[in-house]
This record gives structure tokens, C-alpha cells and sequence, in this order.
């Protein structure tokens, strides 16, 4: 073990033990409190307010509704999403898109399962399917209140084809010049990896704060063990532990400097 496993503590939890939402269109389960779902102990981890694992049916989704003051980040795991909001963004996202909304003085946007097939050379419409939309959303507090509601997206599949954590969304500066999208908050940062049996192991960031998520396929964390789809692991006081691909995978790092004030 290294001197970080040796130190961390960890908090598994495992996918069975997530709340869960059920609308017919929509199956959804949530790592945090969210919703009618409240447990005052389960209610963030670090700057990580909301963790949800959603499948949404085509031609679904949810309606127009508003946020103020949080970073969202949505991470399309299969199908596509199509997302519009009261400042005139909208976009499809789709595996390996990068995609945050900043709410700051307030919001409104609807989410969608695009249930047209998109032609990737063209951009339009091309056949009508019945794929459900995989995807995970993320909410982050910013740290700092009142700002102008923003959106970016952008293409990182490329750069996930290293095996290794790659910084997709964040405000810290050591990342900022290789990060695929900011979000406001100074002390947050979060990496995917698309793991591969065989492949090096990737080692985790050193922070206070590490939220590890699988949302797909199945790994094993140094000092944790066997992690499947929908476990996670909330770690405190130190990284640098190693996860190995046991199946082809995904995995969803929060790397975190700074919590949430009791």
C-alpha cells in the first residue's frame, strides 16, 4: 500500500444502496439526498451535492424547470441528450461531450432523450430510434453566488482514448489550461478515465477530498477492492491510490479542496 491508501479513510457505497427513482420514463438513482429522498447524514460529500444516475426512455425527459447558484454537469454515458435553456443555449450531448450549465442568478432548461438518430456528418435528423439515454449529472456549488448563468460544451473523446483520468470539468487553476470545460469553483475538479483490462493503472489525485464513481463496468481501487457499476467511494484525507481495470470500464473522479460549511 502506499503512505495515501495507508492514511484515507474510505466510505464505499455500494450501487443497491442508492435512492431511487422510478417515473416509468425515467430511472434514476441518486448517491446524494435529492428530491423527496432526504437523509440528513447523506446530503454531499465535499463540494458534490448531487450524484444521479439517470436512464431516461426516448422522446422523455424533463420538462422546464429552474437552478440558481450551482455548477451542473451532465455526462452522457449512452444515447443522446438534447438540452435548451431561457438564454438561448442548446445543444445535443453525446458520449465523450463534455457539457456543464452554470445557474448563478438563475435558469431555466428542459432535458431531453433526442429520439432522432443524429447524423454525424451532417448534424440533422436521420432516422427515428428507441435508445434509452444513459447519463450521469452531476451539481457542484459554485464558490461564489450571483453569477451570470453560462454554458459550454465540448468534444473530448479523443482525449479519453489515453486510458488515463482526464480533467473534464473544473475551476483549478493547475488544471485550467487542460480541462475541457470551467465551472466555477476554485478547489473542484472533475476527471473521467475509459478504462481497459491490461491497461497501467491510474492513480488517483492527492486530495482532501476524492468522490470515485463507476458508471460503468468494474474495477479494483488500492485499499478498497472490487468496485462495480454504480459503486462509489468517498475518500478523505489523501489520494494517490491506484484502480485497475477489471472489465472495460468508466470511472468518474471529483477531485475536491474545500466542503461545504456545516
Amino acid at each position: 500500500m502506499t503512505s495515501a491508501t495507508t492514511s484515507a479513510q474510505f466510505d464505499v457505497r455500494r450501487a443497491e444502496g442508492r435512492f431511487k427513482t422510478n417515473a416509468g420514463w425515467l430511472d434514476s438513482k441518486h448517491s446524494f439526498s435529492f428530491g423527496h429522498h432526504y437523509d440528513q447524514a447523506n446530503t454531499h460529500h465535499g463540494v458534490l451535492m448531487v450524484n444521479n444516475d439517470d436512464i431516461v426512455l426516448p422522446g422523455e425527459g424533463f420538462d422546464t424547470h429552474p437552478h440558481r447558484d450551482m455548477e451542473i454537469i451532465t455526462w452522457v454515458l449512452q444515447g443522446s441528450l438534447v438540452h435548451q435553456d431561457s438564454m438561448g443555449h442548446n445543444g445535443v450531448i453525446y458520449p465523450g461531450l463534455a457539457q456543464r450549465m452554470s445557474a448563478g442568478t438563475g435558469i431555466r432548461h428542459s432535458e431531453k432523450n433526442d429520439s432522432w438518430r443524429l447524423d454525424t456528418v451532417s448534424g440533422t435528423a436521420a432516422e427515428k430510434h428507441d435508445e434509452p439515454v444513459h447519463f450521469i449529472q452531476m451539481w457542484v456549488v459554485p464558490d461564489e453566488s450571483g453569477i451570470t448563468p453560462g454554458y459550454e460544451q465540448l468534444e473530448i473523446d479523443n482525449e479519453l482514448l489515453s486510458g488515463g483520468l482526464v480533467p473534464v470539468a473544473t475551476g483549478m487553476p493547475e488544471y485550467i489550461d487542460h480541462s475541457a470545460i470551467r465551472i466555477k469553483n476554485k478547489y473542484a475538479a472533475m476527471h473521467v478515465a475509459r478504462m481497459q483490462p491490461g491497461q497501467v493503472p491510474v492513480t488517483l489525485p492527492d486530495a482532501p477530498m476524492l468522490h470515485v464513481f463507476v458508471p460503468r463496468g468494474e474495477v479494483f481501487m488500492e485499499g478498497v477492492g472490487e468496485l462495480r457499476e454504480g459503486d462509489a467511494v468517498r475518500v478523505n484525507g489523501g489520494g494517490g491510490q491506484q484502480l485497475t481495470a477489471g472489465t472495460d470500464a468508466e470511472v468518474i473522479v471529483w477531485e475536491m479542496h474545500a466542503a461545504i460549511a456545516a
